[in-house]
């Protein structure tokens, strides 16, 4: 005895719901529309009454995106009457917040082509790379009004400052261009990206118009810049912030130290480095300073010994201040941690155009990361600062 085999096909079988589904949508929609005809002229399709508002004309086609799919409106038109409905001005408020799904979505770091994937599967249709682009710009202009706003949170005791390279288009070639970037920890102790700004290069003259753009946004009650050793940075901030002191980046002079260490010795001078960086005070960790750089010396790493009598002392500025921020401006981690995510989105990218649209995309990185991940976190207790007075208790100068 034969038994009938029943096969069926998943794909189809999705095709066909779906398809139910959307046609189902579409129905109910169009009843509601025409329920809110009738509801306006108090009287149904080609009813005669004594109420009766106004006539119908007939209706034009209108297409919405929903999330079974595009659907056709049938929006009615009436003589004598406005007609206005509210599936339409629901509409309109869902194609907004898609648009700003969508600038989320790119600014946030999605690809072009991860956004056109995520677009069909939520809502059944693709949404092309040229209108991503024009959502794009509608978002620049808030980004630019946000990177250019006056900065009212007081007093900015600690600055982190540093420069991320890009690759963008200059007059048909392409070169690395700098996009210097500063953040802070104002007198509440809540971390804050003041500003971001192409620079060209690293040098004082678009470091020195960078600080002057700061401080003209209210940038003000600087008392310690934290970054790697830029000598057009140091010279730029002199100027313009003279009270403030310099921290050198811990991080960033181990590996100036480890570029004249053989590999073989990294990790043992790595733990002789951080023993000056461990000490309780800034006499301390001068005299440890001093006892590396003659180990090295005795290691016949003379190059590696030579920076850190050169050098040390700039490393050492975070001891005038609280001890328990010591771990927090030390280095330049903080900034260097949002480094990685606009490097991240921006290897999607490759280069850029132009320098504008460079810029645009590192501020809206900066200010989505600044706004879903630091939030309202403290970032430090300032109290330590406000009732220490640094050139006496850890000061040794």
């Amino acid at each position: 005895m034969s038994k009938e085999i029943i096969q069926l096909n998943e794909e189809i079988i999705k095709v066909e719901l779906k398809e139910l589904v959307r046609s189902s949508v579409e129905e109910t929609l169009n009843n509601l529309l025409d329920q809110e005809a009738k509801d306006l002229t108090q009287a149904a399709r080609y009813e005669r009454t004594e109420t009766r508002q106004g006539y119908r004309s007939g209706h034009y086609d209108r297409r919405l995106t929903t999330t079974s799919g595009d659907v056709t409106l049938k929006v009615p038109k009436l003589k004598g009457i406005p007609f206005e409905t509210a599936i339409i001005e629901r509409y309109r408020r869902r194609e907004s917040s898609v648009e700003e799904a969508l600038i989320e979505m790119y600014l946030a770091g999605v690809s072009v082509r991860r956004v056109e994937d995520i677009t069909e599967a939520l809502w059944g249709s693709k949404v092309s790379p040229s209108t991503i682009s024009e959502l794009n710009k509608k978002a620049y202009v808030h980004i630019e009004e946000w990177r250019s706003r006056p900065l009212q949170s007081g007093k900015y005791p600690y600055v982190y400052v540093d420069g991320i390279y890009l690759r963008r288009n200059w007059g048909g070639e392409y070169e690395n261009v700098s996009v210097l970037v500063a953040i802070a920890v104002n007198e509440d102790g809540y971390r804050e990206v003041l500003g971001a700004a192409e620079g060209m290069k690293e040098d004082k003259v678009s470091w020195l118009e960078f600080f002057k753009w700061l401080k003209s946004r209210g940038l003000t009650g600087v008392q310690l810049i934290i970054g790697d050793k830029c000598q057009g940075m140091l010279a730029a901030a002199n100027e313009v912030f003279p009270q403030a002191k310099y921290q050198r980046c811990t991080v960033h002079f181990y590996r100036n130290v480890f570029s004249v260490v053989p590999r073989s010795k990294v990790k043992t001078v790595a733990k002789m480095l951080k023993a000056i960086h461990a000490q309780e005070s800034k006499s301390a960790a001068r005299e440890k300073a001093a006892q590396v750089a003659k180990s090295l010396r005795d290691m016949k790493l003379k190059e590696a010994a030579a920076k850190i009598e050169e050098s040390i002392e700039e490393t050492l500025a975070y001891a005038d201040f609280p001890g328990e921020h010591w771990t927090r401006i030390r280095t330049n981690n903080v900034i260097e941690r949002l480094n990685r995510e606009i490097r991240r989105r921006t290897r999607v990218v490759g280069a850029f155009p132009d320098g504008q649209s460079a810029l645009m995309l590192v501020c809206a990185r900066l200010r989505h990361v600044a706004g879903t991940q630091w939030g309202s976190k403290k970032y430090m207790n300032m109290k330590h600062l406000e009732n220490t007075d640094p050139e006496s208790d850890f000061s040794d100068d």
